[in-house]
């Protein structure tokens, strides 16, 4: 299990009491080998996919040790601790973590200095007991925001008539960069006897090829029959590329079937569905943004 930011406090602060300079990549290294994470933990990414955990919360105790005078960073990737670490190391303590930190005068000015009474002890609640980094909250607070956001957003699409999830499927294709306009892109089939295509849109802005759709707005699975008659009628029409989109899902069956045949079929189920709109700005609107910015040191280093 990766150890979070507070545990990695007193054995980061541990490593370097040698009183000598240490690179921050190979103290992330000592660290997971000390907590004997296996690779698929080291290797273990943030939500958002920008950055490993274990970096994370290590920079984070880095953070934290140096701002309650613990440790320095003379350079940019280098670390080394302070007379004010070794003497803190000589008392033996059991563990440091935000709780204690906040019994230094230098870090608890520090910590309290970016927030209200309140809003402080929100974060320091949210700290001590998650275990996570505050990048680590903000990022798993917005997963959870977004799914809630994806469900009602599901629930919103199963209740809009058929003809009217026909549209959003190809709207939301637009979006997603295939053709240009609705006009010039898309088309909505939606005949009777359409030999399962509901629609059809552009690949690319100049039409050099065409995908074809079949959208289906259903409680219940999609069964490997339809998908096999989508790919019947992709073969009438001499098509090559072929989107199924569902607001409900497919059987393992359906799945494996689509990767051993041609034409190329794409399976998008309800969940992906919610997400892709989530992403393309299909049917949400942005409520707030927050702007996550960080310390640029390329610019200081050209004083």
């Amino acid at each position: 299990m990766i150890p979070d930011f507070q545990t990695l406090m007193l054995p980061l602060l541990h490593i370097l009491s040698d009183g000598n300079e240490h690179e921050l990549r190979d103290t992330i290294n000592r660290l997971s080998d000390q907590f004997q994470l296996a690779e698929e933990e080291k290797n273990e990414l943030l939500p958002s996919g920008n950055q490993p955990v274990i970096d994370n919360r290590v920079g984070w105790a880095r953070t934290y040790l140096k701002k309650a005078g613990l440790l320095e960073n003379p350079r940019r990737g280098i670390l080394n601790i302070s007379e004010a670490g070794k003497k803190l190391l000589d008392t033996k303590p059991q563990r440091i973590d935000v709780k204690y930190l906040k019994t230094l005068p230098g870090f608890k000015e520090w910590h309290a200095s970016f927030s209200s009474k309140d809003d402080e002890i929100v974060v320091e609640k949210a700290e001590i007991e998650s275990g996570k980094t505050p990048e680590e909250l903000l990022e798993y607070s917005f997963l959870s925001i977004k799914a809630q956001l994806a469900s009602e957003l599901l629930e919103k699409v199963k209740s809009c008539p058929p003809a009217f999830f026909e549209f959003l499927v190809v709207d939301l294709l637009i979006r997603m960069g295939y053709g240009g306009s609705r006009k010039e892109a898309g088309q909505v089939l939606g005949r009777s006897g359409d030999g399962g295509i509901d629609g059809l849109i552009k690949e690319d802005k100049l039409g050099l090829d065409t995908i074809y759709i079949q959208a289906k707005r259903w409680e219940n699975q999609v069964t490997i029959h339809q998908v096999r008659d989508f790919a019947g009628s992709l073969l009438g029409q001499k098509a090559k590329k072929g989107i199924f989109i569902t607001t409900s899902g497919y059987p393992a069956s359906a799945k494996e079937f689509v990767t051993s045949i041609e034409p190329r079929i794409i399976l998008i189920d309800g969940k992906e569905l919610a997400e892709l709109m989530i992403e393309y700005n299909v049917g949400v609107a942005t409520k707030k943004t927050y702007d996550v910015k960080r310390l640029d040191t390329d610019y200081f280093e050209e004083v």
